[in-house]
């Protein structure tokens, strides 16, 4: 999720320790190794400010040094949406990726990702934080064997960018599309052929015609995927009768998860 919170990991991190004289907490190091959902360098995500990466920096500064978290890009130690079950069943310590992957594990995972036209990146930090979400989204994933909590957030998402000019409705029919959550629902009723795909596979898929359309997160991404599907990459704004491109009010809060101690 953007600006890293480690508030919960550091409360896990630290329960197996409670009954221990604090002089030997105090001693304790973990090595950790935490695998995420996007591909190796991508900035913003997996690399640079609030990325999976500047969360293990956080957390080795803030633990001066007892916490070091090596970070596994997707396809580095197991593909892309591996990463769930490899630290429920305690192959690995740490997870990195958007909840709305892991809706086929638990379907309320997705509403800890936001929703399409839900609330802003702010008001949904604030629901997890003050208003309950946090303690709902631990309470789902209990039976997992998974703690998670909120690391990031990409902001307002794009609601698509598509190879053919979208007019009206009817024209989503047969349109393979890569989009998860909640939004791949609403496609999906609409007639698209939604398709699950990691961020590393989704530009190959664009060129090589596997997919017609595609959402990804951040300006930065949407520059690229405008470059990828020129000349036609819109979709309908209501109430015009010319199409363009359109941001939902919607936020793809990025989420770790780590095995309780």
């Amino acid at each position: 999720m953007r600006r890293g919170q480690f508030v919960t990991g550091a409360a896990a991190a630290g329960a197996s320790a409670l009954s221990v004289p604090m002089i030997a907490r105090t001693q304790q190091n973990y090595r950790w190794r935490m695998t995420t959902t996007r591909p190796a360098g991508l900035p913003f995500y997996q690399v640079g400010p609030g990325s999976a990466a500047a969360l293990a920096e956080r957390c080795d500064k803030m633990s001066n040094g007892r916490i070091k978290i090596q970070v596994f890009a997707a396809g580095e130690l197991l593909p892309a949406f591996e990463g769930f079950d490899a630290v429920s069943n305690g192959s690995v310590e740490m997870n990195h990726g958007v909840s709305y992957f892991w809706s086929g594990k638990t379907f309320a995972a997705q509403y800890f990702a936001t929703v399409p036209f839900g609330m802003s990146f702010l008001g949904h930090y604030a629901w997890l934080q003050f208003g309950g979400g946090k303690e709902l989204w631990k309470e789902a994933c209990r039976p997992l064997n998974l703690m998670p909590f909120a690391a990031g957030c990409s902001g307002v998402q794009m609601t698509g960018w598509f190879k053919k000019e979208i007019r009206s409705v009817s024209d989503l029919k047969g349109v393979k599309m890569r989009i998860p959550g909640l939004a791949g629902r609403i496609y999906a009723s609409l007639g698209v052929e939604v398709r699950q795909l990691p961020g590393g596979e989704i530009f190959p898929a664009l060129e090589r015609g596997v997919i017609d359309a595609a959402e990804f997160v951040g300006p930065f991404l949407d520059a690229r995927l405008g470059q990828k599907t020129r000349p036609r990459t819109t979709t309908p704004a209501a109430g015009t009768s010319r199409a363009r491109s359109r941001r939902s009010s919607s936020s793809a809060s990025s989420g770790t998860a780590c095995r309780p101690t």
